[in-house]
């Protein structure tokens, strides 16, 4: 039997045999706490009469099926996820009847009870197959149609959906329906359906099409802390770059926006429905990090109104196209029309940094992956998807320049709106506007796998003249595609402690070695930049002058991006055991001072946290991460009193407090017997607090409790799980293992438990007694009700803070004697192995002493 699966032949397959109209779906919402009524009627048409095909549904029952007046029964016809469907006529018309079920684990109709007045909250997350866990549907993105939502549910409720809300008609006494109109054509994993008593402010925006109704909802609990009006003016300023810079109108009625509990990702872009991570709802002081990052999300799904929704791949090989184009697009957003100016500072920083590291993991793979089913689309939802295809995107707008890659999308819209398209589609229209050939740069670029590693190499005579300079390309070992490259090289001068850029140019890279002639004569900078301004996606190597520059002078550069290149290449030598952990720590603490970019001292904070626990010599990684801990609360008292620094600082503090450790000042700031002048130890710090105080185990669970008990919110308990996990006790790890196992918690939940019991300094004891078990228990996770659970459980709760070369060991036998675990399971555990591999490698290159 299929299972809950299904194979792009056969999607091919039913595409070519069946053309879907319509979908009319009634929900009861009022009838029970765990399943819901549905009900289904689709009409569609197939091309031969009397062939059959079969509809998706996954649910707790199926009841009744009927087609075109025939009586199907479901004991026959419904296994597994599918309805088989026999005998088709060239018009049919088909009603489901059947029974499906909540979750809690974000997938499919999620159900959520507020703690703090015990409210339910219901929302819809359909990609990639779920919205066969509400309605039976032909759940494949290329067989578009229309959605007519019938809902009945209780009448204090707000019932959202891709159309206008309607005025609800009365069943009875607290029970109303609401019939939606019917909606435009479009693939069923955007559609949605959120209900609940949501709280909303609602507004506008003209456009090329006149007035668009918009309205942001929360729950009710989070609505003190919804700054609606400044979301609002972001949207406003993303639909008019949009339409300008697509030349399409917004092309639905409304454009809703709703802040959901529990959610598995940053947003969802359904059609007019857009669903946000409520994570994004400030209920504390935010870092302007996450404030930008809040608004890229948003710009991200609004860019797939277009790219997406209006214009929607035609099977899942093209995902990484549609969110790299939302990706590209929403940054380029937020560089040009909004107040985040450094948003491509921000890309190179996080987006970048996440995708070099997925590219050198052994699961790598091209950009346009062979998906062969649905579960090859559930492990590519990653860094390759999304942001390597973004960063080759803003490549291939250098390769063809800006203003013909703007051409090239307007055609690819007004050619394309309403369909179903592929990758060739649109290049096909940029290649006409550029008169560039993008076949070979697309089998290069998109259909090769890995990162290519650029170089300077220049001669230099006694005089310090460059007699001779090139850039040389390699590729990684075990790969031997180079690509080429459109980037820009700048030449930089100590000026006092600036460094200041005195050229720049552009050129193209290609093949193993590229002259450099705009360089001869010149004399040797004393820092020199390929890829300045990051157009090119490669692993840049800095000369060793550059490179004693670089570290010399870290906060040099007046500009912050390169100032995130230079030292994005140094973390990135440290990766790859270049350069000693030593070393970038050093340069990180020397350039923390006065760091001003938000997301950039959030990246570096993170990536200094993972040089000591993970890359530092095992030998004198204790008293290294006691040295830089205090220095990074040195810097917290010294950093301007309430500043995001600040902030900051202190968030990577308590990260750095291991089991053991005397928590005296953590304690102290949560008693209030010592303060940080201008830091407010608000909810978020407070927890950050307790958490690292359970790490120490210097609080134990009933303190944690207590601190959960004082403001009983989703939150708390989701932050009351990681610092439960986090104590330093073998019992109540036990306890943790056990319930994330066997009971039915929620996806925050058991997502919120494994950043506690994975945590960096955890006691070596403890991880070590959890290996053995981590390892027997992999395969069993396959048997969970869902697949999100098992991928969080055997990412989140595997003992990395290990680093040694017995868990390297341990996961490699595993592998080994596991050839033919499911794919999915394989890759998770590749993807665990690979950080170790690396961080051993590291550890070897720290622990040799500086010449």
């Amino acid at each position: 039997m299929p299972g809950t699966n299904l194979t792009h032949d056969e999607a091919r397959t039913r595409a070519a045999l069946v053309s879907v109209e319509s979908y009319r779906i009634d929900l009861d919402l009022t009838a029970s706490e765990t399943t819901f009524p549905t009900t289904t009627t689709v009409t569609f048409g197939c091309r031969e009469p009397g062939a059959e095909t079969f509809i998706d549904f996954v649910g707790v029952s199926v009841e009744e099926i009927t087609l075109n007046g025939r009586s199907l029964d479901p004991s026959v016809h419904y296994a597994d996820s599918r309805i088989a469907l026999p005998d088709l006529a060239e018009n049919n018309l088909l009603i489901v009847t059947a029974t499906g079920g909540y979750t809690n684990t974000g997938e499919g109709l999620h159900r959520f009870v507020d703690p703090v007045d015990e409210e339910v909250y219901l929302y819809s997350q359909f990609e990639v197959p779920d919205s066969r866990r509400v309605f039976a549907v032909f759940e494949q993105p290329d067989l578009k149609a229309t959605y007519e939502f019938v809902v009945t549910a209780p009448s204090h409720w707000r019932i959202v959906s891709n159309t206008p809300t309607p005025e609800p008609e009365p069943v009875r006494e607290g029970v109303a329906r609401w019939h939606f109109p019917v909606t435009q054509r479009f693939s069923s994993y955007i559609s949605a359906l959120v209900a609940g008593p949501y709280d909303v402010v609602t507004d506008s925006v003209t456009c090329r099409a006149g007035e668009i109704p918009l309205a942001i909802y929360c729950r009710k609990s989070l609505t003190p802390y919804l700054d609606a009006e400044d979301i609002f003016a972001l949207t406003r300023q993303g639909f008019a770059w949009f339409e300008e810079e697509f030349d399409q109108p917004y092309p639905f009625t409304k454009y809703d926006q709703i802040f959901t509990p529990e959610y598995n990702a940053g947003a969802m872009e359904n059609v007019g429905c857009v669903t946000i991570h409520e994570k994004y709802v400030f209920r504390s002081k935010p870092t302007e990090a996450l404030v930008e990052r809040r608004a890229l999300t948003i710009l991200h799904e609004l860019a797939h109104m277009w790219f997406g929704d209006l214009v929607t791949m035609r099977w899942w090989n093209d995902l990484w196209l549609n969110e790299s184009f939302a990706e590209w697009a929403s940054t380029a957003c937020q560089a040009e029309a909004t107040r985040w100016s450094d948003a491509w500072t921000t890309f190179t920083a996080y987006e970048k940094d996440w995708a070099y590291r997925q590219d050198q993991l052994s699961s790598t793979h091209p950009i346009v992956a062979d998906i062969r089913d649905l579960h090859d689309v559930f492990v590519n939802f990653d860094g390759i998807t999304y942001a390597k295809g973004a960063a080759v995107l803003k490549q291939l707008v250098a390769y063809v320049g800006r203003e013909h890659f703007r051409e090239g999308v307007r055609a690819y819209f007004a050619a394309h709106a309403w369909g179903n398209t592929t990758l060739d589609d649109l290049l096909r229209e940029l290649e006409a506007a550029s008169g560039r050939d993008l076949r070979t740069w697309s089998r290069l670029w998109l259909e090769t796998a890995s990162v290519n590693i650029l170089r300077p190499v220049l001669e230099v005579d006694a005089a310090g003249i460059i007699t001779s300079a090139a850039i040389e390309q390699c590729a990684l070992p075990g790969f031997d595609t180079l690509r080429p490259h459109r980037l820009a090289v700048g030449l930089y001068a100590v000026q006092g402690e600036a460094l200041v850029r005195t050229h720049r140019f552009e050129l193209d890279v290609d093949g193993p070695r590229t002259e450099v002639p705009q360089l001869l004569g010149m004399a040797q900078p004393d820092l020199l930049l390929v890829n300045d301004d990051d157009l090119a996606y490669a692993k840049v190597r800095l000369d060793e002058r550059s490179a004693a520059t670089a570290l010399a002078h870290p906060r040099g550069f007046g500009d912050s991006l390169p100032r995130t290149i230079v030292l994005a290449s140094l973390w990135d030598m440290t990766r790859d055991a270049e350069l000693p952990a030593r070393d970038f720590i050093e340069a990180v603490l020397a350039t923390l001072p006065g760091e001003s970019d938000s997301t950039l001292l959030t990246a570096l904070l993170g990536q200094l946290t993972t040089a000591v626990y993970l890359y530092t010599d095992p030998a004198v990684r204790e008293e290294r991460r006691a040295t830089v801990r205090e220095r990074l609360w040195d810097l917290a008292r010294t950093a301007d009193p309430g500043s995001d620094a600040q902030l900051q600082l202190v968030s990577a503090a308590t990260g750095l407090i291991a089991a053991g450790d005397d928590a005296a000042t953590v304690l102290d700031l949560l008693s209030g017997a010592q303060v940080i002048d201008g830091l407010d130890v608000d909810f978020d710090v407070r927890w950050r607090l307790i958490i690292a105080a359970a790490a120490a185990g210097a609080i134990g669970p009933q303190e944690v409790e207590a601190e959960r008990d004082r403001e009983d919110t989703v939150t708390a308990r989701e932050r009351a799980a990681t610092a439960r996990a986090a104590l330093p006790r073998a019992d109540i790890r036990d306890d943790v293992w056990h319930d994330v196992l066997t009971r039915d918690l929620p996806n925050a939940v058991v997502e919120s438990a494994g950043l506690g019991f994975t945590r960096l300094g955890a006691p070596r004891e403890l991880l070590e007694a959890h290996v053995g078990r981590y390892h027997d228990a992999l395969l069993g996770l396959l048997d969970l009700p869902s697949l999100t659970i098992a991928e969080a459980i055997a990412r989140g709760f595997y003992p990395r803070g290990l680093a040694n070369a017995e868990l390297l060991a341990a996961t490699d036998a595993w592998l080994e004697a596991h050839p033919d675990a499911p794919d999915l399971l394989r890759r998770v555990v590749r993807e665990n192995r690979d950080p170790i591999a690396r961080a051993l490698a590291a550890q070897a290159r720290d622990a040799v002493a500086p010449e």
